[in-house]
C-alpha cells in the first residue's frame, strides 16, 4: 500500500525535507518576532508603502487601492471556501475521490494551523499605519496569505498533473505563486499585517501544500491516484 501511494520515494523524501525547512522557517520567524528582532525591519517596510508622514493612505491612486482590496479577497474566507468546494465537487464528479479529499484536507489543516498559531503567538496588528480594511484576529501569521498559498499551490499540483507539458506546468505553478505573492503583498499594503506575518503565512501555506503533494504520490501522476 505504501509503495502504491508513494511510487517515487526519492521525491517523497525531498518533499519531506521541504516541509521540514518550511516548518523551521515558520518557527524561526515566530521566535524572532517574539524576541523583537524583526520589529525594525517590519516597521521600515510597512512605512515604505505609505506616503509622506507615514500613517496616511498607501502609495498609489484610489484605483490601485481598490485593485489591492480585490486581490486581498483572493485569500479571504468566502472565496477560499467557494474555490475549495468547486474544486472538490469537480473532482468528485470525475471520480477523483483521493484528490478531492486532499484539497479539502490541505485547506482545513491550513485553516486550523493558522488559527492555532494566531492564538499562540497573539501578535498585535500593525499600529504604525492606518488600516484600510477591518480586521479582528491576531496578526501572526497572515491568515489570508496562508490560505491563498495552500489552496492555489495544491490546485497547481492537481491541474499540472493532467497531462500538461513542462511549459504548461511551469505556467500553472507560476500563476499560483503569483496569486499567493499578490495576496501577501496586499496585506502589508493595506496596513493589516507586518511583512514577517506574510512571510510566515507563505511558509505555513506552502508546508500544507507540500504535504498534499506528498500524499498525492510525489510522482507527477496525481491525476491517476484515486
Amino acid at each position: 500500500m505504501t509503495h502504491a501511494i508513494f511510487p517515487d520515494r526519492p521525491r517523497m523524501w525531498r518533499g519531506a525535507l521541504v516541509m521540514l525547512a518550511l516548518l523551521a522557517a515558520f518557527l524561526g520567524l515566530g521566535v524572532a518576532m517574539l524576541a523583537g528582532v524583526l520589529d525594525g525591519v517590519d516597521r521600515s517596510l510597512i512605512l515604505e508603502l505609505r506616503g509622506p508622514g507615514g500613517r496616511g493612505d498607501p502609495l498609489g491612486s484610489w484605483g490601485i487601492e481598490e485593485a489591492v482590496r480585490d486581490l486581498t479577497a483572493m485569500g479571504g474566507t468566502t472565496l477560499i471556501v467557494i474555490f475549495t468546494a468547486a474544486a472538490g465537487l469537480f473532482l468528485l464528479v470525475r471520480e477523483r475521490r483521493r484528490q478531492a479529499m486532499v484539497i479539502v484536507g490541505v485547506v482545513l489543516l491550513a485553516s486550523l494551523s493558522k488559527e492555532t498559531a494566531k492564538a499562540l503567538f497573539d501578535r498585535a496588528r500593525p499600529d504604525v499605519v492606518s488600516q484600510e480594511v477591518i480586521v479582528q484576529s491576531a496578526s501572526f501569521p497572515s491568515g489570508h496569505t496562508s490560505m491563498a498559498t495552500a489552496l492555489y499551490l495544491i490546485l497547481a499540483v492537481l491541474v499540472s498533473s493532467y497531462g500538461l507539458a513542462q511549459r504548461g506546468r511551469a505556467l500553472v505553478y507560476g500563476v499560483a505563486i503569483l496569486l499567493a505573492a499578490l495576496v501577501g503583498f496586499s496585506r502589508v499594503y493595506l496596513g493589516v499585517h507586518w511583512p514577517s506575518d506574510v512571510l510566515a503565512g507563505w511558509c505555513l501555506g506552502a508546508f500544507w501544500a507540500t504535504a498534499g503533494w506528498i500524499v498525492l504520490g510525489a510522482s507527477g501522476k496525481a491525476a491517476e491516484v484515486r
